[in-house]
């Protein structure tokens, strides 16, 4: 199959760009800088900007399977603003939705998030769930993913943890009580292509997790104990952690904001996770421990008894 990576360059998109070409795929990676070292050889790159149609819909032509995996982060305060998740989320996705249609695309798969919802808390959450709305109303065949976070090489999960939960000493809001399940980029990657070679994933919807699910103190701790050291967390009540990354978001460079308060107060672990649709099971899943351990791909290994669900 001709296959279009939308954001290809990026995290997840590199390494799905290596596994559609490692599977024999026609491969085109779309970014706003596609020279990425990242992409394996073999892989075609075109330059597009999901905020600009004219500057993507030529790459849509002849393509069987599109995969639309442009997205901000949930974990840092866009730069420009919250505005940014409804320009690369919603417009990004009617721009590829649109050029989608136009060249008769035969497969859409929508890279979202666990609780997308178009009323939901967060900035982030409302835009994922409009972005799904416009797929799904669309006439196209389509995949939608819902991971929790995603974490590997390239990945800011753990680093974004070890911005927020220093070593040592963790003043961390709420206690750290928050929930993720997080999910190896090595075991997501597979699932995405496998729901674009059988027509039984077509008109899905899959909210996909990790083996384990975690607070986020657990996380600290695991990720902290890999490099040797500890943390104590320090227990920030809730309300002072607003009105600190309240204050903290009005200035420039600060990484956080209100939308990263408001995400530290919901879980963002699966209800029923869905690994099973793709003959997976949790058990054969890599664990964050198991990562920070350095056996990736080792299926079982590391497992953690810090689960709390």
């Amino acid at each position: 199959m001709h296959v279009l990576v939308v954001g290809g360059s990026g995290f997840i998109g590199s390494t799905l760009c290596r596994e559609l070409k490692g599977r024999g795929h026609e491969v085109t990676a779309l970014s706003r800088s596609p020279s990425s070292d990242d992409l394996p050889a073999g892989v075609n790159k075109v330059m597009g900007n999901v905020r600009e149609y004219g500057s993507i819909k030529e790459a849509f032509e002849g393509q069987d399977v599109v995969y639309n995996l442009v997205a901000l982060s949930p974990l840092f305060k866009p730069s420009g603003g919250d505005e940014m998740h409804d320009l690369i989320h919603r417009q990004g996705t009617e721009h590829v939705v649109r050029a989608a249609e136009k060249h008769d695309v035969d497969h859409l798969v929508q890279m979202s998030a666990l609780g997308a919802d178009p009323d939901g808390p967060t900035a982030y959450i409302r835009s994922k769930g409009e972005a799904e709305e416009i797929v799904t109303e669309s006439v196209l065949d389509y995949t939608i993913f819902r991971p929790s976070v995603v974490f590997g090489d390239g990945g800011e999960f753990v680093s974004f943890t070890k911005l927020l939960a220093p070593p040592y000493v963790s003043a961390l809001p709420g206690g750290g009580k928050t929930r993720f399940q997080p999910i190896w980029v090595g075991d997501l990657v597979p699932m995405l292509v496998d729901a674009v070679e059988s027509d039984e994933h077509v008109g899905q919807t899959y909210e996909i997790g990790g083996p384990d699910k975690l607070t986020l103190a657990e996380i600290a701790r695991l990720i902290h104990e890999s490099d040797g050291r500890s943390t104590t967390v320090v227990p920030v009540p809730m309300g002072l952690a607003k009105i600190g990354l309240t204050l903290g978001g009005a200035i420039p460079g600060f990484p956080m904001g209100k939308d990263q308060y408001r995400s530290l107060q919901f879980d963002n672990v699966t209800d029923d996770n869905d690994v099973d649709a793709f003959g997976v099971g949790t058990g054969e899943l890599t664990t964050l421990r198991a990562y920070l351990n350095g056996q990736a791909g080792d299926a079982g290994a590391g497992a953690t008894a810090a689960t709390s669900g």
